[in-house]
């Protein structure tokens, strides 16, 4: 397993909330490779915006990669989701999302997530909500099968989200779906509220084979080892299921974001050394 952690891209005009490292884009990527990590997670709002061959060749020069593009800072900046209670805003953000796609391909990223920017059933209206969804994540999983990558669908806590809650839920919204590039990721955050066994979570999607990312958070999304969830079990379980993706640091980091992606790597990448050695 890998460690990455989530940090913005030059398009975003404020950080996200769970975004990590302080400074200019180089400069954060400077101090992710300083701190040990392997990669960066690129939180991105206006994919038109950058310059993918500029990033990646800064990227590169730091010597990480690029273990997912997230669509989170389309919904914080721009509120373009998937489901919305406006057709032409439903419209912008699948077109969106294919432009996310194309970037992440150009960017030689695999992932490309869905969370928060999916939207709620509740602002769609109406039953075929749901149904309007899956056809956006199809149409979605298709491209990214063209462009030899995957869409992996968050379940969130239900405070954030009514649709897809659990890692049960995310099995069941992607079987609906049907289509092979389609997978969760699962944050271990939003797993610690909805998850009644977080182990036992993660052995059932690794068993269906749709684990294909995780994000890390403490039970008070604060850094791993200042909550209560035992991050040792899970890296266990984890590599008793042969995931050897993406553990990927996306949490609150308070004041100090660069002290809080420290105090992570401090408590994952012992744990990952220790049970892989």
């Amino acid at each position: 397993m890998n460690l990455s952690l989530a940090i913005h891209t030059p398009d975003v005009r404020t950080p996200p909330p769970v975004a990590l490292l302080s400074g200019t884009f180089v400069e954060r990527l400077g101090k992710a490779r300083r701190l040990g990590y392997d990669g960066v997670e690129l939180m991105v709002a206006r994919p038109a915006e950058l310059d993918s061959a500029w990033l990646l060749s800064q990227v590169r020069e730091a010597g990480l990669k690029i273990p997912a593009v997230a669509s989170g800072p389309v919904f914080m900046q721009d509120h373009l989701t998937l489901l919305a209670d406006s057709p032409e805003t439903m419209r912008s953000a699948a077109a969106r999302l294919m432009e996310l796609l194309d970037l992440a391909a150009r960017l030689e990223s695999p992932l490309v997530t869905v969370g928060s920017f999916r939207g709620r059933l509740a602002w769609a209206g109406g039953s075929d909500a749901r149904a309007r969804l899956l056809e956006t994540l199809r149409s979605a999983a298709e491209r990214a099968r063209g462009l030899g990558l995957r869409v992996v669908v968050e379940p969130l806590n239900r405070y954030e989200s009514d649709v897809v809650n659990s890692a049960c839920q995310g099995l069941a919204l992607v079987a609906e779906a049907g289509h092979a590039n389609l997978g969760l990721l699962l944050d271990t955050f939003h797993m610690n509220i909805e998850e009644p066994d977080l182990e036992e979570s993660i052995r059932l999607v690794s068993e269906a084979g749709r684990l294909w990312h995780v994000h890390l958070g403490d039970s008070n999304r604060q850094p791993p080892g200042q909550g209560h969830i035992a991050f040792a079990a899970l890296v266990d379980v984890m590599q008793e299921c042969g995931y050897t993706g993406w553990l990927s640091a996306e949490l609150n980091p308070g004041s100090d974001p660069d002290a809080a992606a420290a105090a992570t790597i401090q408590t994952m990448r012992p744990l990952i050394n220790g049970r892989s050695s």
